[in-house]
This record gives structure tokens, sequence and C-alpha cells, in this order.
């Protein structure tokens, strides 16, 4: 199966693109949780999540699409059809989805707070700023750190990334690069970037082969179903393949870390400030960028 991620098509079991591995077989040994994570630099976890409350969550963000005219009434509603010509809708911070009851249910559920409790061993938080996606026809995610995005407290963050429904390969699901958390010349240079403070495009390449080649590591992905998430730390690089379907693939991702670390004040309170600098006035390109920084 060939698939596609930006301008480079990937032969799924190929050199560059495999599947993840899931790692429910160790979910009752924490111990052996951490060197999975270690190694990979992600967690693979089917099933954490309960279906029902997912699929809860994912009526709330459909009905949203609706209310917006996204969404092609002549397809049945709830495999969310883009209506002809509509782009994807990134719903990050819009307390009217992401605080509702449904929602929270599932990002601030007992399983997952009771995962990063024994994980940190200890009290844990999740930022009270929400990130959810449509990825509409075409679009997908760029490979990325995610501390450029939220690096001004601990470094011991998590991202958990949940799809909200069935997430097929041509649906433009989470990609990994395998290994990305060990690259320490990429880490001591893009990975000590603020986006907010430096004024630098957030992605570091829409290139994933030459990725591979100038660093080592491989792209893995995989299917999803409701109640898969994916934990990864802050270094771990990801992005996602492009969705090649008509349909809206639906996914959150949500930070968590113990409360007794410092924390990204852009991202908690009533009304989280978000980025306020990122895109405001002249902006290096990240080729220009990584030029300065010889990566």
């Amino acid at each position: 199966m060939k698939l596609m991620m930006g301008q480079d098509e990937l032969e799924l079991g190929g050199k560059y693109l495999s599947t993840l591995r899931d790692a429910n077989d160790l979910i009752d040994d924490m111990d052996a949780i951490h060197r999975r994570m270690d190694e990979d630099g992600y967690l693979l976890i089917r099933g954490l999540q309960n279906t029902e409350k997912v699929k809860a969550a994912r009526q709330v963000v459909l009905d949203n699409l609706k209310a917006n005219d996204q969404l092609d009434l002549d397809q049945p509603a709830d495999i969310g059809v883009a209506a002809p010509g509509k782009k994807g809708r990134f719903l990050g911070g819009a307390k009217q989805v992401t605080h509702t009851p449904e929602f929270l249910s599932v990002v601030e559920s007992p399983e997952i707070m009771k995962f990063f409790e024994g994980f940190l061993d200890g009290p844990v938080l999740t930022y009270d700023y929400k990130w959810l996606r449509a990825v509409g026809p075409g679009d997908n995610t760029g490979a990325h750190y995610d501390v450029v995005y939220m690096g001004r407290g601990t470094k011991s963050l998590y991202t958990v990334w949940t799809p909200l429904g069935e997430v097929s390969y041509d649906m433009g699901p989470l990609v990994i690069l395998v290994g990305s958390h060990q690259f320490d010349a990429v880490k001591e240079t893009y990975g000590k970037m603020d986006v907010d403070r430096d004024h630098v495009t957030g992605h570091f390449t829409n290139e994933p082969i030459d990725m591979v080649n100038q660093y080592g590591g491989q792209w893995q992905t995989s299917e999803f179903h409701p109640g898969d998430v994916i934990i990864m730390g802050i270094y771990t690089m990801h992005g996602s393949l492009n969705n090649l379907t008509n349909r809206y693939r639906i996914s959150t991702d949500t930070r968590y870390q113990l409360e007794t670390e410092p924390v990204d004040e852009r991202w908690i309170g009533q009304d989280p400030i978000a980025h306020y600098a990122w895109t405001e006035g002249a902006t290096v390109s990240m080729e220009e960028a990584r030029k300065q920084w010889g990566v």
C-alpha cells in the first residue's frame, strides 16, 4: 500500500514506513512501560478510553461541523463527509466543543488520569487548553516536536493523541518518526526553539524521506479505532499522513504532566492566552532556520 505524507509517497512495509507496535501487553508493568517509552518515544495503547464516550465526543464535533455547513448532508452524518469545497477545521481552544461534558469525559477520563498518575508517580494535571482537529480532504500535518509550541514548563510533558472515530490508513492517521527522540542535533537546535519567542514556522519538515535519509529512524503509523490512544514525549517527531478520502479525520491531542512541575503559562487557566506572537510580524522560514542551525 502506498501512502502520502506531504509530497512524498511512502510504501507501507518499506524502508521508510512501517506499522506501530502496541504496548497493551505491558500495561500492568510500569517499569516495562517506561522502557518502551525510552526505546520508541511513544506508547500505543488500544482501547484505553471508553468507546461509547469517544463516540459521544465525536458526535459533538460532527454537530459543530454541521452547524458550520461543513458536512455533506447527502451522506450519512456520522461518517463525516466534507461538504464540496470545504476545508478542515481547527477547533483548538473552542470551548463550546472542547469543554462539553462529552469531550471532557474522554480527555480527562479516569482511565487517562489514572494512567499518568502511575506513569509519572504522582498527582497529575492536564492543560486547560484542548487541541482538536477535523483534518479535511487532502490535508496533513507536517513533522514537528511538540516542545517548540509548549516548552516553557517541564520537559516531562506528554501528549496523548486520541482519534475520535475510526481512522483508516487513507484518512491521514498520525505518523511517528521512531527514534527521533534521540536525535541530539535536532533536539539541541530546533528542539530549543519557541515559536512565540523566535517567530519561526513550527513544522520541521514536509519531506519525510529526506528526514530518514539524514537522521535515520523510521516513520510508523497504524489504523485506529475508538478508544485507542498514542502517548508520546515532547521530543518525539510526528505529523500525519495525507487524508486521501472525502471524510474528516477527527482527533484531539491533549497534554499531561505532574502537578508539582513547572507549567507552560500559555495553556492553563480559565482563558489560556495560547500563542500570542507566533504569526505576528516577520516570520523566519524553517528552511532558513535549519540552515542557521546546520540541521
